[in-house]
């Protein structure tokens, strides 16, 4: 059962008002299925609506925020704890110690960043938590097709690809992670 999931996102509402809803609703669902929000603790863009959404739905909500980005006045007051670390390398470690599972929401360079380790760390035999992509409006086609080319060009085994659950529909996702976990 996952009672603890991470979600990457971003630092902005990027340029599509379906980015926010769907983070809204991640927020809510999560919240509704007493499942706990681990987040990197900002109070601005698709990270405010996720972790907003969650508090209002009664969720409990976990930030984990390198310093530097604390002490710049960003982070969420609202939360039910707030973890702050020292580097994003430790923010990374110590989502992934909190979580059962990933989500990766729309995002810029530190949702990659933070997804991709966690893709990493999973081909490497080092978890088996789910990790999935929610592929609002096909923001992650294009990657989609890179992992494709990765496939074709001998640099990316099948398997790790598939390891990914990438889906524009939450309910679908929520269900194959669950899913993982029961098989795992």
């Amino acid at each position: 059962m996952i009672k603890n999931i991470a979600v990457f996102c971003g630092s902005s509402r990027g340029a599509d008002p379906e980015y926010s809803s769907q983070a809204k609703k991640l927020g809510q669902k999560l919240a509704q299925r007493n499942i706990t929000l681990v987040f990197g603790g900002s109070k601005v863009g698709l990270m405010e609506d996720l972790s907003d959404s969650s508090i209002r739905a009664g969720g409990k909500v976990i930030g984990v925020m390198p310093r530097l980005l604390y002490d710049k006045g960003i982070g969420h007051e609202g939360l039910s704890e707030m973890i702050v670390v020292e580097t994003m390398h430790e923010r990374k470690l110590r989502m992934n110690e909190l979580c059962d599972g990933i989500i990766a929401l729309p995002g810029g360079f530190g949702t990659l960043d933070e997804c991709f380790e966690m893709i990493t760390l999973a081909q490497l035999g080092i978890h088996n938590k789910p990790i999935a992509l929610l592929n609002v409006r096909g923001f992650y086609d294009p990657l989609v097709q890179m992992l494709q080319h990765m496939v074709t060009h001998g640099f990316l085994k099948p398997a790790h690809r598939d390891m990914l659950i990438i889906s524009p529909c939450l309910d679908e996702i929520l269900q194959k992670m669950e899913n993982h976990i029961e098989l795992s």
